[in-house]
Parts: C-alpha cells; sequence; structure tokens
C-alpha cells in the first residue's frame, strides 16, 4: 500500500466509523500526569512512618516500637531497629503518624513521617 493509498483509507474509515485517527491519548495522558501531584499533596490522608535510625538510645527506642506498633514481641522489634531505616506504621492516620513520630523522637530515633 503506497502512501496515498493509505491515506483515502484513514480519511474513509473516518467517515465510516465517525472517529478520528488523531493521537489524543498523548495530550490526555500529559495533562493528568501535571495535575496528580497536586491533587496527592492536598488530599493526603494516610502517612507512614519510617525509622531512619535508632540514635544512641537503641534499648529506649525498641520499647517505643514495641509500644507504637501492635503485636510486636521484643526480638521482633530489635530487628526492625536493628534494620532501620524501616517503614514502622504504613497508612495510617495523620494524628496516629505524628503521635508515634513524637514517641520515637523523645526516645532519640530518628523518624520521618511521608
Amino acid at each position: 500500500m503506497t502512501l496515498l493509498e493509505l491515506s483515502d483509507f484513514v480519511k474513509k474509515f473516518e467517515d465510516t466509523f465517525e472517529v478520528t485517527a488523531a493521537a489524543p491519548v498523548a495530550v490526555a495522558a500529559a495533562a493528568p500526569g501535571g495535575a496528580a501531584p497536586a491533587e496527592a499533596a492536598e488530599e493526603q490522608s494516610e502517612f507512614d512512618v519510617i525509622l531512619e535510625s535508632a540514635g544512641e538510645k537503641k534499648i529506649g527506642v525498641i520499647k517505643v516500637v514495641r509500644e507504637v506498633v501492635s503485636g510486636l514481641g521484643l526480638k521482633e522489634a530489635k530487628d526492625l531497629v536493628d534494620g532501620a531505616p524501616k517503614p514502622l506504621l504504613e497508612k495510617v492516620a495523620k494524628e496516629a503518624a505524628e503521635e508515634a513520630k513524637t514517641k520515637l523522637e523523645a526516645a532519640g530515633a530518628t523518624v520521618t513521617v511521608k
């Protein structure tokens, strides 16, 4: 098929099925991509608490980790603290994330909330 034949075919196809051969997908994909980060920042209701480092007082941090993360034994809490940086809490409310961060920082840990 030559280029002219292909062009005629596309025109007939567009007329028959009432569609366009334009590529609006590329334009549509670019527009939401630019708006998505702004929407995500405004609507964020779930946060992750990440233990960056235990600091000098590792035993105190282990105790607070056991208090903050429910269902952890001593060994699991120690492994979590030793393996920092690790997420401690995932998809929690802002208040719970801030409370956990405050307790962990008071014990000497370095914590980030994302």
